[in-house]
């Protein structure tokens, strides 16, 4: 059969492009059977429990706890006279007691829950009794990873401390039963809505003010409510002509140590994990108390002629409060200029502003926590290293003065409404006789012999 040319042509060309069409459709069939799925997205990895950030917590807890039972209690204790040494004592281990009982009530949930509208200034009551808390309950999942009843237990020794520090400047001067009115008042309206304020996700924080482990929150909260205490309560008596001097400093000396070494349970243990940034805390903490001690001990030399045991105690001390905001922020010679600055500061502000105003701050609680305070935290501004923690990269002075101001007003504000509110109550000072007796033995009917 003779086929025209043209079909011939059209036949071959249509021959070849079906054979095509086939090599095409059995190779894409090939690479499909042979391609592998897209893979899915890997799922959120559920937040695990860091065993070694909790344990370093717990260690941080117990150390903080330390600081006020013996720690602030001996130091206290030996400072004023023997016929109140019991008194004052049992301030610092009644305030233990009760601001747990309310912590775990109400200052937790007040301090960090959401508040909702009103979360810029008070957490919320989601948290009361530690509701909804349980083992498997993480703080911060995703970064730190430790159980939540660790950070709620870190963040109570705190709470103690705080208003046990006001104690020191009101010594020898305050009935037992309106000290413990006006702390578990103080606790709920001052000291919850501040740490609020600056740790909780109120205003503070978001503005930018940093205080890496309580300056703001601890040490002026506590300094400027010490100084609104022993302005309404007025000077003890005898102020100016009797002696007032320390019965036991080799208490005060035991306790200051033990404030030392707890405080790197404070400052480090703030870093609410064991890594590279709370090892620079402590030894920020380390550099600054020692040059604050030095500092002190000089000052008090060239103007005293004699370097006290008192003196180098207050002096670390003192440089303890003023890196306590600027522990996680600056580099140890940041904190080596902090203790210097803080360690000439509170000396003069101990001992000469106070005779110069006449004020009677017994054990110096405004003088060295709410000075060495504002101290520090203006220095974190100044110092703040950013390669030490990034978080030091918007710090400014400025914004450190927005968080003392603004913690000032509140503190001295509430805590002059408490005193008179307690002073309604049930009276703020024991009579003058059982005053000259001493708090020992007519507040608590013991003595030490």
């Amino acid at each position: 059969m003779n086929i025209p040319s043209t079909l011939k042509t059209t036949g071959r060309a249509a021959a070849l492009g079906a054979l095509a069409l086939a090599v095409f459709g059995t190779v894409a069939a090939f690479a499909q059977e042979a391609a592998p799925a897209a893979p899915a997205a890997p799922a959120a990895p559920t937040p695990v429990l860091d065993t070694g950030n909790t344990a370093w917590m717990l260690t941080s807890t117990a150390l903080v706890l330390m600081m006020t039972i013996p720690g602030l209690a001996l130091f206290y204790g030996g400072m004023v006279r023997k016929k109140n040494v019991l008194a004052t004592i049992m301030q610092s281990f009644a305030i233990t007691c009760l601001v747990t009982v309310l912590w775990f009530m109400f200052g937790y949930s007040l301090a960090f829950s959401d508040g909702g509208a009103t979360n810029a200034y008070l957490g919320g009551f989601s948290k009361f009794f530690h509701h909804g808390i349980t083992t498997s309950t993480l703080w911060l999942p995703g970064v730190a990873n430790i159980p939540e009843f660790v950070f709620s237990m870190f963040q109570l020794t705190f709470a103690i401390i705080t208003p046990a520090l006001i104690a020191g400047a009101f010594a020898e001067r305050m009935k037992f039963s309106a000290l413990l009115i006006f702390m578990g008042l103080w606790l709920v309206a001052v000291y919850a809505p501040i740490a609020h304020w600056v740790w909780g996700g109120g205003f503070l924080g978001s503005a930018g003010v940093l205080d890496f482990a309580g300056g703001t929150v601890v040490h002026i909260n506590a300094g400027v409510a010490g100084l609104v205490c022993a302005l309404v309560l007025g000077k003890r008596e005898g102020y100016g002509t009797t002696n007032m001097a320390p019965h036991n400093l080799v208490y005060s000396v035991i306790g200051a140590s033990l404030l030392w070494v707890g405080w790197f349970g404070f400052n480090a243990g703030s870093e609410l994990a064991a890594d590279g940034l709370a090892g620079a805390a402590m030894m920020n903490t380390q550099v600054a108390t020692a040059a604050a001690a030095l500092a002190w001990m000089f000052a008090e030399w060239i103007v005293a002629k004699k370097p006290s045991v008192l003196g180098i105690i207050s002096g670390a001390v003192a440089g303890l409060v003023a890196v306590t905001p600027a522990s996680g922020f600056v580099n140890p010679t940041g904190a080596f200029i902090v203790g210097i600055v803080a360690g000439v500061l509170c000396y003069i502000s101990a001992v000469k502003v106070k005779h110069m105003f006449g004020y009677d701050d017994s054990l110096d609680a405004f003088g060295v926590h709410g000075v060495g305070g504002v101290i520090g935290a203006l220095l974190t501004g100044a110092l703040a290293d950013p390669e030490i923690n990034a978080l030091g990269k918007g710090a400014s002075v400025g914004t450190q003065i927005y968080g003392i101001v603004f913690t000032i007003l509140w503190t001295a504000i509430a805590t002059f409404v408490i005193l008179f509110i307690v002073k309604a109550l049930v009276g703020l000072r024991p009579s003058s006789q059982e005053e000259v007796e001493g708090l020992d033995v007519t507040q608590h009917g013991e003595v030490v012999p």
